[in-house]
């Protein structure tokens, strides 16, 4: 089983800045992918940024140019920068892993992971 727990949400006024965290532990051979998603109230979660094995990152519309998304290898931990945060940046954040890991007969098994959230509140 693999684990993820998330930090560094919180409450913060327009124009701040928040710094998330999720480090991700347990039976991972490899991971392809680290990411972000969030979901306000009401709405589907949706993309925030990702972050691929080999280092290609991918930001949505609504990010580019103030959240930046990065990793610690050693520690299997994604990190997330967010400036300049606006209020309809408000909602739960989710750390998102896509691993490899083996299963019965050691095939290798692509896999997903998710954080159980971390509630991001930017006031006006």
């Amino acid at each position: 089983q693999v684990q993820l727990v998330e930090s560094g949400g919180g409450l913060v006024q327009a124009g701040g800045s928040l710094r998330l965290s999720c480090a991700a532990s347990g039976s991972i051979v490899s991971i392809n992918t680290m990411g972000w998603y969030r979901q306000a109230p009401g709405k589907q979660r949706e993309l925030v940024a990702t972050l691929i094995s080999g280092g290609s990152t991918t930001y949505a519309d609504f990010v580019k140019g103030r959240f930046t998304i990065s990793r610690a290898n050693a520690k299997n931990t994604v990190s997330l920068q967010m400036n300049s945060l606006m209020p309809e940046d408000t909602a739960v954040y989710y750390c998102y892993l896509r691993y490899n890991a083996y299963g019965d007969y050691f095939k290798l098994n692509a896999l997903d992971a998710w954080g159980q959230g971390t509630q991001v509140t930017v006031s006006s």
